[in-house]
């Protein structure tokens, strides 16, 4: 087991505090979006070897692929961590967003290398040839956009919206067209025509989103409903853009502290605010849809996207004999662990799959292995490499409460998702 230090993303979008009052210390004084803990190429987390060196934990992958990722992972997923765990703190709402299928992800990204599309180019929309399907646990209450709503549901809110509009004598030609287009009888057709309507919608979306902003600004929190007060947040941190009026199509949620929400291909989503523990696969594919002065590929973004409407699909939470609380959601590179243990408790065998990362979020724990033991304080985490288990989580006394951990590994059925996967596209 190996320690690790990681890097931490200062995006404009993060908390100045939340990350800081997690792990108890004082704020760095500018924004704490993303704490990254893993192997990705961008940020990879640092390795303290026993020898008092320090390696990069790609490297360290590199060195050893079969200890640290076990001949199974390996077979899978090749010689790299396939799971990246994060901690993220958002104070404003994340882009509009959606991730391809590990298949969309590679022909996508052979057709820009074959073009010569620069890695750094904004119109860039495949970094890599992987599929990242996500999870989200909410530490707080975590507010966020996520699947389409059914098309009826969607246009009572346009008219919602419309009712207030016509009051203020606005322009509404765009949103009486999405409210019709969302009558139509083909619920995806319905959605994906009112999405694009508005996405494409120009000037005239660009307007409908001020009259928008004008008329919601004047009432009150008690006449607008969760849905416009979300509507009227977003359009202050993005004038005129269309995303704002696009929010209408998709649920808007509050995850409270516990719940986990997954985020398979094809879904529309934009975390709005909260902190939680985010984990997904390895991968910076993102095809963005809106709440973003970044580029909007709209033809690509069309072809990946899902419009079927969904409820949102929640990841339930397993609890074992030991009293471990596990979330497996459909997806062969992750699954994420929870683990609670109070001063005396008895110590529980960490659920492992190939290689583990552990992050402490209170109090202290010890990690024990037939190699090595390791002991984590809040805030501090761990890579364990598939050789090296079972690995026993016992309490440390410490005056700082019970010891609680996240611990993220491959899912325990990874080969039968792989071979559903390959199954499906043969």
């Amino acid at each position: 087991m190996y320690r690790l230090t990681n890097v931490m993303r200062p995006y404009a979008w993060g908390s100045m505090t939340a990350i800081a009052e997690l792990f108890g210390r004082e704020p760095s004084g500018g924004p704490e979006a993303e704490l990254w803990i893993g192997a990705h190429p961008d940020s990879p987390s640092t390795v303290h070897l026993p020898d008092g060196e320090e390696q990069p934990l790609t490297d360290f992958i590199d060195d050893a692929p079969g200890l640290a990722l076990g001949e199974d992972v390996l077979g899978l997923f090749g010689p790299k961590l396939p799971f990246l765990t994060k901690v993220l703190a958002a104070d404003e709402a994340l882009s509009l967003q959606v991730h391809p299928t590990l298949e969309q992800a590679r022909a996508g990204y052979a057709r820009e290398n074959e073009n010569a599309v620069p890695f750094t180019a904004p119109e860039r929309s495949y970094r890599d040839d992987n599929h990242k399907p996500e999870m989200v646990f909410a530490l707080t209450e975590f507010h966020a956009l996520c699947g389409f709503r059914k098309p009826e549901d969607s246009a009572v809110l346009f008219r919602r919206l419309l009712e207030h509009l016509v009051t203020a004598d606005a322009q509404t030609d765009l949103l009486e067209r999405v409210i019709g287009l969302l009558e139509g009888p083909d619920a995806p057709a319905a959605i994906r025509d009112a999405f694009v309507a508005l996405l494409d919608g120009g000037t005239e979306a660009a307007a409908l989103v001020d009259s928008t902003a004008n008329v919601l600004a004047k009432l009150p929190e008690s006449e607008l409903g969760p849905e416009l007060a979300a509507v009227r947040w977003l359009i202050d941190l993005y004038p005129q853009d269309p995303g704002t009026l696009i929010s209408l199509l998709l649920n808007l949620l509050t995850l409270q502290p516990g719940d986990a929400l997954c985020l398979p291909a094809g879904n529309v989503h934009a975390y709005l605010k909260g902190l939680g523990i985010e984990v997904m696969a390895t991968s910076d594919n993102v095809l963005r849809g809106g709440l973003t002065p970044k580029f909007i590929n709209v033809p690509e973004l069309l072809a990946i996207t899902d419009f079927r409407p969904i409820d949102p699909p929640m990841v339930p939470r397993q609890t074992t004999d030991a009293g471990q609380e596990l979330y497996c959601p459909p997806f062969a590179e992750f699954q994420l662990q929870r683990i609670e243990l109070n001063d005396g408790a008895t110590p529980v065998a960490l659920a492992q799959h190939g290689p583990a990362v552990v992050l402490a979020v209170s109090g202290s724990a010890l990690l024990d292995s037939p190699v090595t033991d390791l002991t984590l304080r809040r805030g501090e985490s761990a890579f364990i490499p598939a050789s090296e288990q079972p690995v026993l989580v016992h309490p440390v006394l410490d005056q700082g409460g019970p010891a609680v951990l996240f611990a993220v590994t491959c899912a325990g059925n990874a080969a039968e998702f792989d071979e559903q996967r390959t199954e499906t596209n043969a």
